[in-house]
């Protein structure tokens, strides 16, 4: 129990003497006393919005709901559909939830294969800006799920949750990244040169995520993938595949690659640079 102000025991001997006509005349105004009791009429503040309330008590590194999130933008397809078509207007990206995704873009009448995506990727983004048109066409590898997002909603999910908006980030900066490097396979004569150089980025990529010491790598990646990454069809791309199994260069599980020795393909690749010089004197 809180214990009662000193000087409360007073009281009594003070009515006592308010008793008193001269004490009565010397008592200070009634308004001094008054003046406390405004101090305690304070407005209470205003209910607040549940809704801001419930913002600002989740903390944002929870993430968003899968589940909500895929019952309310969730866009099923299967192997064979066409997500959207090059040149069509586009007001939503996605967000591909399961299955794979393969981009191409015709040019001078050819199909080429841009990338194929895996689940966790961004995709139709540009379609974000405004106006803008679709710059590629999404088929779908399998079948799958994808995410809808319209531009407010996803500025909304980078806004709440830093952890999705560093996710994607770095997979736009990793998208600049790999359209550097095609760039310099493209510049690239030899095909031999193209496939080479494609695994070795890959390997130094997987290397450098992974922290191994040692001077192997293995990553994953389909003959497809591999087709897009140096510009080649399939066909070509595995004839070269090949004669690296045969030169004992890398070895092949599945849809895996496993690269023994990183430095003995890194002398390979110069080695095709100092015959494709040759060839070019010639």
């Amino acid at each position: 129990m809180i214990s009662p102000p000193e000087g409360d025991g007073a009281a009594p001997d003070a009515e006592r003497e308010a008793s008193s006509p001269s004490d009565a005349e010397r008592a200070p105004p009634p308004v001094v006393a008054a003046e406390p009791a405004r101090s305690r009429s304070v407005p209470a503040a205003p209910p607040a919005d549940p809704e801001a309330l419930a913002a600002r008590v989740e903390p944002a590194e929870s993430g968003p709901d899968p589940e909500r999130l895929r019952a309310r933008f969730g866009r099923p397809f299967e192997a064979g559909d066409v997500i959207f078509r090059e040149g069509e207007p586009g007001t939503e990206a996605y967000l591909l939830e399961e299955g794979r995704v393969r981009l191409i873009k015709k040019v001078r009448g050819a199909e080429r294969s841009l990338m194929v995506l895996k689940p966790g990727d961004l995709f139709g983004e540009s379609a974000l800006l405004g106006g803008a048109a679709r710059s590629s066409t999404a088929i779908a590898l399998s079948r799958g799920v994808a995410l809808a997002l319209d531009q407010g909603t996803l500025q909304n999910l980078v806004e709440r949750n830093p952890g999705v908006a560093m996710r994607i980030i770095k997979q736009l900066v990793g998208r600049l990244r790999d359209a550097e490097d095609q760039i310099e396979i493209m510049m690239l004569t030899d095909t031999q040169s193209k496939v080479v150089n494609a695994l070795l980025k890959l390997a130094q990529q997987s290397r450098a995520a992974s922290g191994a010491p040692s001077n192997g790598a293995s990553f994953a990646i389909s003959p497809m993938e591999l087709s897009t990454r140096v510009g080649l069809d399939v066909d070509t791309v595995k004839r070269a595949v090949q004669q690296l199994r045969e030169g004992q260069y890398l070895r092949v599980a599945d849809e895996r690659l496993e690269i023994p020795d990183i430095e003995a393909l890194r002398r390979l690749f110069g080695l095709l640079g100092l015959k494709d010089e040759i060839r070019g004197e010639q």
